[in-house]
Parts: structure tokens; C-alpha cells; sequence
């Protein structure tokens, strides 16, 4: 049996749609454990407080100076929200501990096994 994807990756159910954005990042020196500290303490209770919120992951690389969030909505207009509200907020804390802009982009998401998203697929 052939699997073909199709376009959209994400299915169009109302309920198994979402979005991301992925904000990559360099770290100033020696700023991991206060970086992680600020997710926690600042950036996180802010993004739970945003309609639509999902998720947010957060990776650093090994040598400590570049990181990546990626946060999950239900929407693209969730997600757009809060770019247009809270996101400026959220660099300018984030100013602390990352050099220059953080640079973002965004994906529909195809799949996830914790949230139970599949791809539509044609048999």
C-alpha cells in the first residue's frame, strides 16, 4: 500500500489543527541557567495566559550560546495574536540573556504524537 501526503500537511478538522513558531536564538555567554530561568519564571506563565496557547519546548545547544523555542497554538490566528500583543514583551525580557533579534518563523504542524495530530493521508 502506497502512503501519498497531501496538501495541507496538517488535517482540516477543527480540532486536530495547529500551528508553530520556532524562535531561534544566540545566547549571550554564560547565560544558560539564567536564560532557563527566565522561561520559567517569566516567559511560560505569560504564553499560558495567551488564547490558543499550547506547548512550548525549548532547546539549547551544547556550547550553551544558540537555542530555539518552539511554541504550539491552535491557530495560526492564535499565534499571530499573540506576535502582534505579547511577543514584544517577550523580547525585551528575553534582552537580558540573548544576543541580537531573535529570529521567528512559522509552520502548520503535520504531526505530533503527544498531541495526537495525524497528516491526512489518501490511500
Amino acid at each position: 500500500m502506497e502512503v501519498i501526503w497531501t496538501a495541507p500537511l496538517a488535517m482540516t478538522t477543527k480540532e486536530s489543527d495547529m500551528f508553530t513558531r520556532r524562535v531561534s536564538m544566540h545566547l549571550k555567554p554564560n547565560s544558560v541557567p539564567e536564560f532557563t530561568r527566565t522561561l520559567e519564571k517569566e516567559i511560560i506563565p505569560l504564553l499560558r495566559k495567551q488564547k490558543g496557547f499550547q506547548d512550548e519546548i525549548t532547546f539549547v545547544g551544547s556550547t550553551g550560546t544558540e537555542a530555539f523555542g518552539i511554541s504550539l497554538w491552535d491557530t495560526a490566528e492564535n499565534a499571530e495574536a499573540y506576535n502582534r500583543g505579547s511577543y514584544p514583551e517577550v523580547t525585551k525580557i528575553l534582552a537580558r540573556v540573548v544576543e541580537g533579534t531573535p529570529q521567528v518563523e512559522t509552520y502548520e504542524v503535520a504531526n505530533s504524537t503527544f498531541h495526537k495530530i495525524a497528516v491526512a493521508v489518501a490511500a
